[in-house]
């Protein structure tokens, strides 16, 4: 057997490519992600219902007015700001429980049929007279 070494055999130490310098990050106007998610849930034009609760504001032939709507919203908004998590609204003519994290209604039933009922897992009460 002839034992050359051919080119192939030879071990050549790879180079690195060259190091090009970093270029300077683009300069934000200096709000971080998170305050500008923040400013845009606060922004958030309306409460948002959950499926559940819209077939249930169907089936029970609940109707709520844009005003009281806005109104809910609002006081969840306020709700939410003093660290209450999921709460019960409570209006003339309905009763819903609302996640105040995420701004959405969770159910929705007659204010008659709210009487009955036995609320739990919720941190906080909303009452809207009107």
């Amino acid at each position: 057997m002839d034992h050359k070494i051919m080119p192939h055999h030879i071990r050549q130490p790879m180079q690195k490519p060259p190091v090009q310098p970093k270029e300077a990050e683009p300069k934000t106007s200096g709000a971080s992600f998170q305050s500008v998610l923040n400013k845009t849930l606060e922004e958030s034009p309306e409460l948002k219902i959950s499926k559940h609760a819209e077939k249930r504001l169907q089936e029970r032939g609940i109707e709520v007015a844009s005003e009281t709507w806005e109104g809910i919203h609002e006081r969840v908004k306020e709700a939410k700001a003093k660290g209450v998590n999921d709460s019960l609204v409570l209006t003339t003519d309905a009763a819903f429980v609302v996640s105040a994290d995420n701004e959405t209604v969770i159910t929705a039933m007659a204010r008659d049929e709210a009487g009955s009922q036995l609320f739990t897992n919720i941190n906080g009460a909303i009452i809207i007279d009107g």
